[in-house]
């Protein structure tokens, strides 16, 4: 039986916990991207190739996506707060450890236990607030949480200026204690959404994981939007990974320049692409069953020409142009994945098939940014990957629109 949307009100809480997520949100990716902005610094430490400083990223990524259908799962299984605060208070504890690391292997060590523990977060805390959510106020709901992964990103930046002033180590240590910390304010406040509410006891158990995994596939709506995470893990951790490197490079840009122009400018844009997302497909869903793929789609067709437009300008002020628009256009998926999630899959199914997409998004993201690191040791220039990027979200534009989700029903 699948979720359909309808038009009860939305509690006041349903609000709280979006603004409780928020903040875990912006702790997910601030600590997992911090170590992007710092290669510098890093390098100056502890001996390591560029291809080993971008394995630092892939390993994260490789073992969060392995571990990401699991954590999933669990949410559907044990419910979402246990795994919440459990996910923010391990991963936290995690890049404290990594400020401590005095060689390549204990860095790789700890990013690996971040990985590991961060993967349980995106699905239960999505598949969270979609339980509070149920219908008009779905999309924007969602989009206003992402933002908050819009700011870690774009405070990674921050990464770089602590590193010039206080030393790479400030950073993991300052951010991984706050998040231990937020970890029990959030055991005190967040609570799950009553089953009965969110769709029937019935549905709020999951099966076991691989009779999960079966039904998950078995939606060939879900089959399209997985073949278009592959494409969003490129393109997203391309950025994330390598931006910083490439501006630095390209345009001669001091290290907290660089951390900033290349988080900054796409995450601000991003901050409007979502929110105007999320208010465009709640209000287009009212009138047709296909906004929620329909408007991350238009958001790609825009986007993949001005990121590989960008990547190969040698003007600095054309290049932010073109990922500002592309910060506009690729962050309409993420006010919409989850809702189409629930559009074409049941409740108790949700968080273990985000689960899913976050296992072959981040696979796929943890090749790319090995790749850019071997393509530097080689001598190649990282403009090759934005552009194949580029081409990517345009594909993934166009196999959006070939999802047909099934009519949402508003109830009385």
């Amino acid at each position: 039986m699948l979720e359909y949307e309808s038009k009860v009100e939305t509690q006041p809480y349903a609000w709280v916990v979006v603004g409780l997520l928020f903040v875990v949100a912006l702790l997910n990716y601030l600590d997992r991207l911090i170590l992007t902005t710092m290669r510098d610094p890093i390098h100056a430490d502890i001996t390591m190739t560029d291809a080993q400083f971008g394995l630092l990223t892939s390993a994260f990524l490789w073992v969060y996506a392995a571990t990401s259908p699991l954590g999933g799962w669990l949410a559907d299984r044990i419910g979402r707060k246990r795994v919440i605060v459990a996910s923010v208070f391990f991963w936290s504890a995690a890049t404290f450890l990594t400020g401590l690391a005095h060689s390549f292997h204990q860095m790789l060590t700890s990013r690996a236990l971040m990985g590991l523990s961060e993967a349980c977060y995106i699905p239960a805390g999505l598949a969270l607030i979609a339980d509070y959510h149920r219908g008009p106020t779905r999309s924007l709901a969602t989009g206003i949480h992402m933002i908050g992964i819009y700011a870690g990103a774009a405070l990674g930046g921050i990464g770089a200026v602590l590193a010039e002033h206080v030393g790479w180590r400030y950073g993991f240590r300052l951010f991984g204690g706050f998040g231990v910390a937020y970890s029990l304010i959030l055991l005190a406040f967040l609570k799950d959404a009553d089953p009965v509410e969110v769709g029937g006891e019935a549905e709020t158990v999951s099966p076991p994981l691989f009779a999960a995994i079966g039904s998950v596939f078995s939606s060939s709506a879900f089959v399209a939007l997985f073949a278009v995470n592959v494409l969003v893990g490129i393109v997203n951790w391309a950025v994330y990974g390598w931006m910083p490197t490439f501006l630095k490079d390209r345009f001669h840009l001091s290290l907290g320049d660089a951390g900033l122009s290349a988080t900054a400018y796409i995450q601000a844009a991003s901050f409007f692409g979502v929110l105007a997302a999320g208010v465009i497909a709640d209000r287009w869903s009212r009138t047709s069953s296909r906004a929620r793929a329909l408007t991350p789609a238009i958001g790609f067709l825009l986007a993949g020409p001005c990121l590989f437009a960008a990547a190969g300008s040698h003007v600095f002020v054309l290049t932010i142009a073109g990922l500002i628009v592309f910060g506009l256009g690729r962050g309409s998926i993420d006010a919409n994945q989850m809702p189409l999630v629930r559009q074409i899959l049941p409740p108790h199914l949700s968080a273990t098939a985000y689960g899913l997409l976050n296992l072959i998004s981040t696979t796929a993201g943890g090749v790319m940014v090995y790749i850019g690191g071997a393509l530097l040791d080689a001598h190649i220039d990282l403009n090759h990957i934005f552009q194949f990027a580029g081409v990517g979200l345009v594909l993934g534009g166009l196999i959006l629109t070939a999802i047909r989700p099934r009519p949402s029903i508003h109830a009385p």
